[in-house]
């Protein structure tokens, strides 16, 4: 999953970034409105987490001429506590949440954990593919509901396909979901990580595909068919 935090306080912004890569996160950091702007539409996101009090652009105009655009990348705001009209006017100009200055970081996490579910068009915690299940609190997979021990970057690989069973994911979209800027992954790299994924979840029937030169796709899980009795 990445994010775009567009935060001016630099203080701030680096103790949730933190955090959030922490959780797992790519996290890409802007300290102004005119560059949230440009980034959300040069990039794609899978939540935009957006201070108000914004310079250049202020954060209202910025979620303004998303919105007018028609994207529906989940926004969460941060406002002063105190600025019940700001929060009343991001409400209603298309943002998902907003939390009110200052808040507790575990209930920022769950927050951005509810939205990128949200995105994707589900509420559990948990999304099963046969065998395998994915624990987006944890961030954590299981076979059979045995833990398969993955990287932070295998993590990520299987986040985003099991995002898309059954469609095809380019590299290019990977890299795009799972690398900051100025983070150097290379396609090689992107085919390393593929492998070693496809090693520990093939065990169970789970099955990444390769087309080769276009990307990878998570099979649909086809169960076994019962054997008829003699």
């Amino acid at each position: 999953m990445r994010i775009l935090l567009a935060e001016d306080d630099k203080i701030l912004s680096d103790g949730l970034s933190r955090s959030l890569r922490q959780a797992g996160y790519a996290v890409d950091c802007i300290f102004d409105g005119a560059s949230a702007d440009a980034a959300v539409t040069a990039q794609t996101y899978d939540l935009l987490i957006l201070d108000l009090g914004l310079p250049k652009m202020t954060g209202l105009e910025v979620l303004k001429r998303l919105r007018a655009r028609n994207a529906r990348l989940p926004v969460l705001i941060l406002t002063a506590a105190d600025n019940v009209e700001q929060k009343v006017k991001g409400l209603d100009l298309g943002a998902d949440d907003y939390m009110a200055k200052p808040f507790d970081l575990s209930e920022l996490e769950a927050r951005v954990r509810a939205l990128t579910r949200r995105g994707v068009g589900g509420g559990s915690t948990q999304w099963k593919h046969g065998p395998l299940t994915f624990d987006q609190v944890g961030r954590t997979a299981f076979i059979n509901e045995e833990m398969v021990e993955l990287s932070a970057r295998e993590v990520g690989l299987l986040e985003v396909l099991m995002q898309r069973v059954g469609r095809l994911v380019s590299k290019e979209q990977l890299m795009d979901h799972l690398c900051e800027w100025g983070e150097e992954v290379s396609n090689n790299a992107i085919e390393v990580y593929i492998h070693r994924l496809r090693k520990k979840i093939e065990v169970g029937g789970v099955r990444i595909a390769t087309v080769r030169g276009l990307g990878y796709s998570l099979e649909k899980f086809a169960e076994p068919k019962e054997q008829a009795n003699p």
